[in-house]
């Protein structure tokens, strides 16, 4: 028995031997670390002997510290795209909601040109003095809009565009008829 205690004396476990970082350790392997992430043989040297701790602990310090910046830099990651998806599902949210409105501008638009229609056409549009055919005559000939009889789509359709852009500008209060001069 005392021939393996004797042994044992001899040589201590390794990880005895393995002596903890202290914290000005720590900071001059940090700053190292800062100016460039991966050891080479001489740094390694050159940093155990500065620190007085074996070459392999600086390397197993190295290793380590690679691994926990890159998971850190993966959460920074993480982090960056989840708020740029948090971004994107708000602004389309807001797009969502802004095409709900404007498809109900267009059912008004559309039940005003359907109201229009259903009376001759040759009701004012909004208040001012412009025909429903007259802004639309105008409309098209200031978009280039063919509205004549040979038009694949046929005339009244023709004009119904135009005449949505005056009952837009009526719905929002501007002038239909000043935008046409």
């Amino acid at each position: 028995m005392d021939f393996f205690r004797n042994q044992n004396q001899k040589h201590p476990p390794k990880h005895s031997m393995k002596k903890r970082l202290n914290p000005d350790q720590v900071k001059l392997l940090e700053r190292s670390f800062t100016s460039s992430n991966k050891l080479e043989p001489e740094r390694k040297l050159q940093l155990a002997n500065q620190l007085g701790v074996p070459p392999r602990q600086v390397a197993i310090w190295y290793q380590n510290k690679r691994a926990r910046w890159k998971t850190q830099s993966l959460e920074l990651d993480f982090n960056m795209l989840q708020q740029k998806l948090e971004n994107a599902l708000f602004e389309k949210s807001l797009l969502e909601k802004d095409v709900e409105r404007l498809r109900g501008e267009l059912e008004k638009a559309q039940e005003m040109v359907i109201a229009l229609k259903q009376t001759g056409g040759t009701d004012q549009v909004c208040s001012n003095s412009v025909s429903f055919e007259e802004a639309a005559r105008s409309s098209s000939l200031q978009q280039g809009v063919n509205c004549s009889a040979e038009n694949s789509k046929g005339k009244e359709e023709a004009e119904v565009f135009p005449v949505l852009e005056d009952l837009y500008a009526c719905l929002i209060g501007v002038d239909a008829g000043s935008s046409w001069d």
